[in-house]
This record gives structure tokens, C-alpha cells and sequence, in this order.
């Protein structure tokens, strides 16, 4: 690579780091900050046309906030925030969708550093923190019988597969069925592709083999994230969880890009037959 190369993504990338992060880029020479964060990550994945700076967002907050590295966490929320590519009642739901897929004790430490951020970004604009917003009010209802066949009719939505398990086990009906999908994915504070996003990071963190498999494939299968983006979404994955996971996901993407499309196909047969 000649030194006019380097030099330009050298320049893009600490350009790219300032409109991502909201602050300059740092001089730090080291190989992984110069060589790795700069020309590599800010100058070549963040300025992808694949996704935009919004969904690689969500991404990347999935991946700092499982991380647990303090200072990535806190410079990616206050990025977020400050640029205003999410807002703080999406911010905030997306904690929520977090804690679900990554576990509470991750997610409240998010959480936290939420609440410092917001309070930083309107202190340095010179105004004082808003009230916080009333709750999102539910869409589902309150009848426990109700909620259930909501949550199996929400959870075949989102999983584009219809509901098999016992809904009487503690797990899949007062969990899966009750909560997770009778009410916190109807939510509306995030929309379907927002929540698609955080789900398939936090899965593939995690190495879970089944919902590493079945949220990809719905992602994919409903057209919430197309081929590309899905592809695409390895590649930042990679630079923010790192490369073996990634390989790992990307591969699954691999397999449910070939089962959906075989799918489709099928599908399409029989559109025309009938």
C-alpha cells in the first residue's frame, strides 16, 4: 500500500470517526488505534453503503454494552445520543430489548450509563435534562388468556414460524410467551428492524446455536433485513465482537439465505399453480 493510500484512509477515517463519535478522532499511533480503529474501522466498515449510521448503531451498542469495556460503552451511547441518530426514548428501549436477549445485569449497567449520558449531552448543550417521558403505553392486553394467544400470535410474526412448546412451562409461557413476545415486542418504541438488529448481535454473541439459527432466519425470511444488509451486518458484527463469532454467524447466514430462498421459490410455485 503506498503512502498516499494510507494517508488518504488515514484522513477519512479520522473524518468518519468525528461525524460517528461526535468528537475528534484521537492521535494515538498505536497499530490497533491508527492502523485498526482508524484506517480500518472508521475508514472503510463505518462508511459502507450497506446499512446506514443508525443501524450500525444499534449493532455496536449491542456488541460495547456485552463487551462490558466501560469507556467504549460510555463513547458509543453519548455518540448516539449526541448526533441524534437515536433518540432517548429509543435509546432506552433498545436497554430494554437488550436485557431480554443479553441478560439484566448487562443491561442495567447499559442503562446507567445511559442516564449519565443523556444528562452530559444536555449539560453541555446548556439546558437542563427533560423529564423523563410516561411509559410507553401497551398495545397488549390484560387478560392473561389474551396475553398468551397475543404472545404465540407476536412470536409467530417475528419468528415467521408458528408456536410449538407447552405454554404451560414456567419458561415459554411466562416468559417467552407472556413477556417477551405478549409484550415487549409490540412495544412501540423501536420498530421491527431496530429490534431485529439488537436481537441477531445479541444471539450471536452468545454462540446460542437455535436462536443464532431462528433469528437470522426470520430476519431474513420477513425481509426486515435484505441479503445484503444481513451480510453486511457480519462485517460490522466482526469489528465489534470480533472475528471468530462473526465467522461463526456469518456462516448461519450462509445456510438461512439458501433455506429462505429455497423457500421463496417453493412459495412462488404455488402462487402460480393456484
Amino acid at each position: 500500500m503506498t503512502t498516499d493510500t494510507t494517508s488518504n484512509r488515514r484522513t477519512q477515517g479520522r473524518r468518519e470517526f468525528a461525524a460517528v463519535m461526535t468528537c475528534p478522532a484521537p492521535r494515538d499511533t498505536s497499530p490497533a488505534i491508527a492502523d485498526g480503529l482508524i484506517d480500518f474501522v472508521f475508514a472503510e466498515i463505518w462508511t459502507r453503503p450497506g446499512l446506514t449510521r443508525r443501524e450500525r448503531r444499534f449493532i455496536t451498542l449491542s456488541c460495547a454494552a456485552d463487551a462490558d469495556a466501560e469507556q467504549p460503552i460510555v463513547d458509543h451511547v453519548y455518540a448516539a445520543l449526541n448526533s441524534g441518530d437515536i433518540t432517548i426514548t429509543e435509546m432506552r428501549e433498545a436497554v430494554l430489548h437488550f436485557a431480554v436477549y443479553a441478560g439484566w445485569p448487562k443491561a442495567s449497567r447499559f442503562n446507567g450509563i445511559v442516564d449519565q449520558q443523556w444528562e452530559r449531552v444536555n449539560r453541555e448543550r446548556g439546558q437542563r435534562v427533560p423529564p423523563p417521558e410516561p411509559l410507553l403505553p401497551l398495545t397488549t392486553p390484560n387478560d392473561p388468556q389474551a396475553r398468551l394467544a397475543r404472545g404465540e400470535q407476536c412470536f409467530m410474526e417475528v419468528n415467521c414460524l408458528p408456536y410449538v412448546p407447552d405454554r404451560d412451562n414456567p419458561y415459554q409461557g411466562a416468559g417467552i410467551l407472556n413477556f417477551v413476545f405478549g409484550e415487549m415486542w409490540p412495544r412501540p418504541g423501536l420498530g421491527m428492524k431496530e429490534r431485529r438488529l439488537i436481537t441477531v448481535a445479541c444471539v450471536a454473541f452468545q454462540d446460542a446455536p437455535y436462536p443464532i439459527l431462528s433469528h437470522v432466519y426470520a430476519a431474513l425470511k420477513s425481509r426486515d433485513l435484505t441479503f445484503d444488509e444481513m451480510d453486511e451486518f457480519a462485517l460490522h458484527f466482526a469489528a465489534y465482537c470480533g472475528w471468530p463469532k462473526a465467522s461463526h454467524l456469518d456462516q448461519m447466514i450462509a445456510e438461512q439465505k439458501a433455506r429462505v430462498l429455497e423457500e421463496w421459490q417453493v412459495e412462488d410455485r404455488n402462487t402460480v399453480q393456484e
